[in-house]
């Protein structure tokens, strides 16, 4: 199995930054390495549904991002820390969510459909403040 830990969440005005970190561990991890996993970032506003933020293909060659936060967040891994981050600026009120990480195994292209991911953590607050 796979488990995810997301942290770095918090409370910051509007304007400001985070970095989020998700840090994956498991046994899964001495046959795939986590380096052979494509990540993935999602958000939550209450009463909303799970939306996509940011995709980090395994080698971080290629990223992606929903375009409410494109220009702003930046996604990032490094495979000898099995860790994938997620670094947020000019943070808005409406950024305000728990903010989830993901890894897919199996990568098939909807980067940004919750069903291409296979393990998720627990979430990680984010409150921005105007």
């Amino acid at each position: 199995q796979v488990q995810l830990v997301e942290s770095g969440g918090g409370l910051v005005q509007a304007g400001g930054s985070l970095r989020l970190t998700c840090a994956a561990s498991g046994r899964t991890f001495s046959r795939y390495p986590f380096s052979r996993y494509a990540m993935g970032w999602f958000r939550q506003a209450p009463g909303k549904e799970r939306e996509f933020v940011a995709h980090i293909t395994w080698s971080g060659g290629s990223t992606y991002y929903a375009d409410s936060v494109k220009g702003r967040f930046s996604i990032s891994r490094d495979n000898a820390k099995n860790t994938v981050y997620l670094h947020l600026n000019s943070l808005k009120p409406e950024d305000t969510a728990v903010y989830y990480c993901a890894a897919d195994p199996n990568p098939g292209g909807n980067y940004d459909y919750t069903y291409e991911y296979d393990y998720w953590g627990q979430g990680t607050q984010v409150t921005v403040s105007s």
